[in-house]
């Protein structure tokens, strides 16, 4: 030891690398945790239809709800829904108020910075939706008709990128308006997102609508609290094999009228 590091120095040292080690192995015990109280609890959207709402039964139900519900199963625990807003879902992961987080959650550079992300369990997409009478496999069967489309939006940015020149858009101000004017037999075909348009299916099943066409997609993923590696497998474990066996893509078919597709890992 050098002539002038002090014992009370050395002893800070120690108690430091101590409190880090136990940080580690703290880091690492939300699956154990999971599995001794037999209990998962998952932050889900009750807000936001048709991933998570509130039926009216006043239960929670949707895709994420489905998707959290499968998990918990798998593992063998009972399931806590924690409803979260897209402000607050994050830091309920972080301040250990949730196991997961199962809520739309898209993955980019600086939501890695504070979580880690499972593989990608549900498509969340924009697309182009018409009646099932309407012949619609290519944006070039597009040519002549009309399509509703909200101003600005996604939607429409990603259209006018593949859309023949001879689209007809009736541009709205909001999705609401947008939707009104599809719904009331005004135009023939609507670019929206997915959950969107999957709600005004469900509400308008006369229409007879369903998807027809992919704009754009962005995979939702699990959120799992930094250093959380086993509960991370475990995870990814239950997702693969629900890929693999149908499950996951006939939830996505049930909610969002659309497969899985090829979701990345």
């Amino acid at each position: 030891m050098p002539s002038n590091f002090s014992k009370r120095h050395f002893m800070l040292a120690i108690a430091a690398a101590s409190l880090f080690a136990a940080g580690g192995v703290q880091a690492q015990n939300v699956l154990d945790n999971v599995m001794k109280s037999k209990t998962l609890k998952v932050a889900i959207p009750t807000d936001y239809p048709p991933y998570g709402f509130v039926g009216t039964d006043m239960a929670p139900q949707g895709l994420d709800i489905d998707a959290a519900r499968l998990i918990a199963a798998k593992m063998g625990v009972k399931l806590e829904l924690v409803p979260v807003t897209s402000a607050n879902r994050i830091p309920y992961l972080q301040t250990k108020k949730a196991d997961l987080v199962i809520s739309t959650l898209g993955k980019n550079a600086e939501r890695e910075k504070v979580m880690d992300f499972s593989s990608a369990y549900a498509p969340f997409f924009q697309g182009v939706f018409a009646s099932k009478s309407v012949k619609l496999t290519d944006f070039k069967e597009m040519a002549g008709k009309t399509v509703a489309v909200t101003r600005g939006a996604m939607e429409d940015q990603e259209l006018n990128k593949v859309a023949p020149a001879n689209v007809d858009y009736r541009r709205f101000e909001d999705n609401n308006a947008t939707v009104a004017a599809f719904v009331a037999g005004q135009t023939q075909t609507i670019a929206m997102s997915g959950a969107v348009a999957a709600e005004m299916i469900r509400k308008n099943p006369k229409i007879n609508a369903e998807y027809k066409l992919l704009l754009k997609d962005s995979p939702c993923f699990v959120g799992i609290a930094k250093g959380e590696d086993a509960l991370k497998l475990k995870v990814n474990e239950i997702i693969a094999a629900a890929k693999k066996d149908g499950t996951l893509d006939a939830m996505s078919k049930k909610w969002l009228g659309k497969g899985i597709g090829d979701l990345p890992v």
